[in-house]
């Protein structure tokens, strides 16, 4: 179980990481996501086939989890076009409200009544963000930008618990992130025309920080989590993600020191965003503890 939870933890820490090297890669948003996808693309294929894990579906299913992929890298889009027009601490401060459109946009898609304490808890963020919004009207952009990265991770969470007990962790990591790379290289083109964006190569240094974002930041992250979630509950999972953006607004204040540029209500504001985080760990350390995958 120890063992267990360090791996977790690494995973969640390494995501928050993610954040502080898309800051230090030189591409704009859209081609810095269009390399981490074909780089984790290939790896994922290598490991899995040196592994013997590659499993075979149909071109029906494939066409399913390509489609949540490319939604996964609209978000990966959106998110680091976030930290450019804003930086590291708005944009994972905005992925904090995945708990406020959760509680609208599932019931939506599972047919279930709207629950109230998730609404209530959903406006604890909302004020948060609105304190930050107009109190810090500059990186106005990358807000706005980052609540809509927020929206699509909700989307691909929850189509994800539509499909996750049809297929293996593994095939949807493999096809859900081929696929997303095909669908974002099928988008290129129109990104690249409605940002007059030229075809974007790596310079020096961008290769060390994607081959470290594609191969640690995802490839490493999914198999230690994978790991974890055979010896771990469901909230202990939950619980450890709501930290990711901590995580990596400590990094962002500690690398780059984003704090110097940040008002103070900035802190206010995020403090409302950590009370739904905290509320919500709450709600989730009364939940009846269940397994997430049977023992491998």
């Amino acid at each position: 179980m120890k063992a267990a939870l360090i791996r977790l933890h690494t995973a969640v820490f390494l995501w928050g990481f993610t954040g502080v090297l898309g800051r230090l890669i030189s591409l704009n948003e859209g081609w810095l996501v269009w390399w981490r996808m074909l780089i984790t693309a290939i790896t994922l294929w290598v490991y899995f086939y040196l592994t013997g894990k590659i499993e075979r579906i149909n071109t029906r299913s494939f066409v399913k989890i390509a489609g949540i992929g490319t939604i996964l890298s609209i978000h990966w889009l959106l998110f680091y076009g976030s930290i450019k027009y804003a930086n590291v601490s708005i944009a994972l401060t905005c992925l904090a409200t995945t708990g406020l459109f959760s509680a609208i946009i599932e019931p939506l898609f599972f047919k279930r009544k709207i629950d109230l304490r998730e609404i209530l808890l959903g406006t604890f963020a909302l004020a948060g963000i609105t304190i930050i919004y107009f109190t810090n009207l500059q990186f106005s952009i990358g807000i706005y930008i980052g609540l809509l990265s927020s929206v699509a991770t909700v989307v691909v969470s929850v189509m994800n618990k539509k499909i996750v007990g049809g297929y293996t962790p593994q095939a949807i990591t493999l096809y859900q992130l081929t696929g997303g790379f095909l669908g974002l290289t099928m988008l290129m083109p129109l990104y690249n025309w409605l940002l007059h964006s030229p075809i974007q190569i790596p310079q020096q240094w961008d290769w060390l920080w994607l081959t470290i974002l594609a191969c640690f930041c995802t490839v490493l992250t999914f198999i230690l989590y994978i790991g974890a979630l055979h010896k771990v509950s469901a909230f202990t999972v939950n619980l450890t993600l709501t930290l990711e953006p901590v995580y990596g607004i400590i990094l962002a204040f500690a690398v780059y020191h984003e704090n110097k540029y940040l008002s103070h209500y900035f802190y206010i504001g995020f403090a409302f965003i950590l009370i739904a985080v905290l509320l919500q760990m709450r709600r989730l350390i009364k939940q009846k503890p269940q397994p997430v995958l049977p023992d491998a």
